[in-house]
């Protein structure tokens, strides 16, 4: 079995979520971020109203370390909701701008964000296929 004794860069890079935020747009409500213990995974905590439906649930982010195997090297995230549903997403985060990928990396449903000088707001929109989407900004509470 490989060490991995350090997270990734590429998650640490997620740093910059960890807090609590108030989304609006297509989505409105709070989502928070915390490191669970060891960091290694970056938990989201979610309570929003979406489509005039109550969104509640808690999101896994991290690489993936299968028993056996070498570290994943995306940053992949499995969101439980409160009705039972699991969607699959892969992030990344290069200099200001956040992808989040919906299923696989490549993925034509996604959103695509950017942070403030500040990292007080992130703004930014979902893209669905065929057109679909929204607009969706968080800010820092």
């Amino acid at each position: 079995m490989s060490e991995h004794t350090q997270p990734s860069p590429e998650l640490t890079a997620l740093d910059r979520l960890v807090g609590t935020w108030s989304v609006t747009g297509g989505a409105e409500g709070t989502v928070r971020y915390e490191w669970m213990a060891g960091r290694f995974f970056l938990l989201q905590q979610v309570e929003l109203n979406q489509f005039g439906q109550s969104v509640t649930g808690l999101e896994v982010i991290g690489n993936l370390r299968p028993f056996g195997e070498p570290v994943g090297v995306d940053v992949v995230s499995r969101f439980y909701d409160a009705t039972g549903n699991t969607f699959d997403y892969v992030y990344e985060l290069v200099d200001d701008k956040l992808i989040i990928w919906a299923g696989a990396k490549g993925s034509p449903a996604y959103y695509e964000g950017t942070f403030s000088a500040d990292d007080t707001t992130v703004t930014g929109e979902w893209t669905y296929p065929g057109g679909g989407g929204y607009a969706s900004t968080m800010t820092r509470t």
